[in-house]
């Protein structure tokens, strides 16, 4: 999974840990009953009632959050099954309640109130992530008010039941923003990832553009040159006219000249530089948080220009590898010279225990093997600790 992925279920059952602790409250409040023996018709349909809205409850938290997230997903009729269940829930709970005057009643009306509390913030919870808080809010209120004809046929009394609503009304915001801070975080995780995809886009697109403008500057001259001179040259040659042959050989000299031309653009674009890709490496690393060690030690700018242009494209995969295949925190770029070859060492922490890409299927490393065998270099991963990936980029030297 990717970093927004994992961020995402992460904060997604962290949501979904207040549903699931509708049946577990229940269960320890149904215990804490002093007249259990007496009661447990009313503990046996609370218990169903709490599950029932743990379950519908889960659904809608999973469909709210699925639309603040722009997803496709039916997260009304969800709400409104969660809420009308709660309301439902609660009035069963309040009526099957066995109340007297003893210490008994006392905690029956404890157990009732928790039972009837935990329904209707597990209807709020989703209600807050895709509603306005005051609509959110608002709705809560409705909800409660629809419970409370309930709680006063049950014997609480209006006093007792208004105190329980201000109650309710202190709870339910700082449920409501917790539940809301999710949802946010699990969205601004992915807009900074589809942030950082633009970039990558936005790079690859400037790159192409710097191409073709350098392309342009080469070609569109000297073709709207031989464009007139080849005019030129069906003009005088209709004429009968000689000089039409001198024209065509200064077009073909121009022709050649810009096939010159553009055979430096594309070797000045292909062409990558040791030391330029090294310093580049280490800032794009440094800039995805990852520590980045380089030692091209003393003999790299002794190595032949080819050489160093073949190691350079190494470290540009191996960074790109880097960014897009691993979690690293660290990354080492090393050049050293053994038994007439370089050698360039590379290696970063932050592997995936699934087959890495540059085990040899990618196209990237596939790629560089292509470079490297034409200097009669080779490019080989060997086996390290798990969590570490490591390559070596060797070439053999001029003797």
């Amino acid at each position: 999974m990717s970093k927004p992925q994992r961020t995402e279920l992460y904060f997604r059952w962290s949501l979904y840990s207040l549903p699931l602790l509708v049946l577990p409250v229940t269960l320890v409040a149904a215990g804490a009953r002093a007249d259990l023996s007496d009661s447990i018709g009313t503990v046996r349909i609370s218990l169903l009632v709490a599950l029932a809205a743990t379950l519908l409850s889960l659904r809608a938290c999973r469909t709210s959050l699925d639309h603040y997230l722009k997803r496709p997903t039916d997260h009304l009729r969800w709400l409104a099954v969660t809420g009308a269940f709660a309301v439902a829930g609660s009035w069963a709970v309040l009526l099957v309640e066995p109340h007297s005057d003893g210490a008994a009643g006392s905690h029956g009306t404890a157990f009732t109130f928790t039972v009837v509390t935990l329904l209707l913030t597990s209807a709020f919870g989703p209600a807050a992530i895709v509603l306005s808080l005051p609509r959110a809010a608002l709705a809560a209120v409705g909800g409660f008010l629809l419970v409370a004809p309930a709680m006063v046929l049950a014997g609480y009394g209006v006093p007792r039941t208004a105190g329980q609503l201000v109650g309710i009304l202190i709870v339910l915001p700082v449920l409501g923003g917790t539940c809301r801070s999710f949802a946010w975080l699990t969205a601004a995780v992915w807009e900074l990832d589809a942030a950082r995809e633009a970039q990558s886009r936005l790079a690859v697109a400037e790159e192409r553009l710097r191409f073709s403008r350098d392309l342009h500057d080469v070609m569109g001259r000297n073709l709207t040159t031989i464009a007139l001179k080849s005019e030129l040259a069906v003009q005088l040659a209709r004429r009968g006219r000689e000089e039409a042959a001198d024209q065509m050989a200064e077009v073909q000299k121009i022709a050649q000249e810009s096939q010159r031309e553009v055979r430096d653009v594309i070797r000045g674009y292909r062409t990558a530089d040791l030391h330029a890709e090294a310093i580049g490496a280490r800032a794009v690393l440094r800039s995805a948080d990852v520590s980045c060690e380089i030692d091209l030690g003393e003999d790299a700018d002794r190595l032949p220009p080819a050489v160093q242009s073949v190691l350079g494209w190494v470290i540009r995969e191996a960074t790109t590898n880097v960014l897009r295949h691993s979690e690293a925190a660290r990354c080492l770029i090393r050049l050293r010279t053994e038994d007439g070859r370089a050698v360039l060492e590379l290696e970063n922490d932050g592997v995936p225990a699934v087959p890495f890409p540059s085990q040899g299927s990618g196209t990237g490393l596939r790629g560089l093997r292509e470079r490297l065998a034409a200097h009669d270099g080779e490019l080989t991963v060997p086996t390290v600790e798990a969590g570490v990936f490591r390559m070596l980029a060797t070439v053999p030297l001029p003797r």
